[in-house]
């Protein structure tokens, strides 16, 4: 057991899985109180119970974040049930569906925009009120991506939501400054997840996808997770409007023949998806699909 949030309240949305679970979990390790967010409410229940199995004590409030009055009210019931909100981990997001501006819907524009954008936005408006409102500064981490930071073929509504979630990031970070509210994004590149292993489940993509990041692997939840705790942490105090990428690498390859994010998953939905990858060959392009159950 920690104590880097010990007598802080937290939110973590989008916390009914992978990342935001972990991420919730180790909230109540370093001693915070945890309200989990999210639209899957058995599995948020098992969210909370695993933060008490942790030492912890939390509360699972049905969120859809693109709805301003659902927002509001997970704010509102934080503060009902623990008294103030210190720390917040705005992780919800969707892939939407993955393919080329030609071929993109309208519906499918706004659905991604909502939850990935709006839904930030939304969070941050309702958690900076009742930080200002209470006073003693805050810490909040928003989730970003890689392709927040690089474009990505057959990938143009996700990569438009997730660089506007870090120009968001960077606005509300100057706004709120001299308030003592810190705000930063985290960037991962791929990491192991039960969506990844659908996606790249066949071992050739598998290869593939792994060979763009030099560290030889892909990252987990946890050390997502622990990025996270650590920029709401005192420990991060002097960090705030900025960007911290775990990505293996990622980024950093720029003598890769293929360039960064040639891979991208196509028509992305819960019932199932398309992934294409493209590779060079002397300069020629070649594309392989294959269907993965989402």
């Amino acid at each position: 057991m920690t104590t880097e949030l010990r007598g802080k309240v937290g939110i973590v949305t989008g916390g009914t899985s992978g990342i935001g679970r972990d991420a919730a979990v180790l909230f109540a390790k370093a001693g915070a109180k945890v309200v989990v967010a999210g639209r899957r409410e058995l599995e948020g229940k098992e969210t909370i119970d695993l933060v008490r199995a942790a030492g912890g004590d939390g509360l699972f409030v049905k969120t859809d974040v693109s709805q301003a009055a659902e927002v509001h009210a997970l704010v509102r019931k934080t503060v009902e049930k623990y008294g103030r909100l210190d720390v917040a981990f705005n992780n919800a997001g969707i892939e939407g569906n993955w393919i080329p501006i030609a071929e993109q819907s309208e519906e499918d524009w706004d659905r991604t925009i909502d939850i990935n954008l709006k839904g930030t936005w939304l969070c941050l408006k309702h958690e900076i009120r009742q930080m200002l409102k209470q006073g003693g500064g805050g810490a909040i981490v928003n989730m970003a991506s890689v392709a927040g930071l690089v474009g990505s073929p057959g990938a143009a509504t996700y990569c438009a939501s997730k660089h506007g979630v870090m120009g968001l990031t960077k606005a509300a970070a100057l706004e709120n400054a001299r308030s003592g509210i810190r705000v930063n994004v985290v960037c991962p590149a791929v990491i192991e997840t039960p969506m990844v292993e659908r996606i790249f489940g066949e071992p050739q993509f598998r290869k593939y996808a792994l060979g763009l990041h030099p560290i030889g692997r892909f990252g987990t939840p946890m050390e997502v997770a622990e990025a996270v705790v650590w920029m709401c942490s005192d420990r991060a105090s002097f960090m705030t409007g900025q960007s911290l990428v775990l990505d293996g690498g990622f980024l950093s390859d720029g003598c890769r023949e293929t360039p960064v994010s040639m891979w991208v998953p196509m028509r992305a939905s819960q019932s199932g998806s398309c992934v294409t990858m493209w590779t060079s060959t002397a300069g020629a392009s070649r594309r392989k699909r294959l269907m993965a159950v989402m």
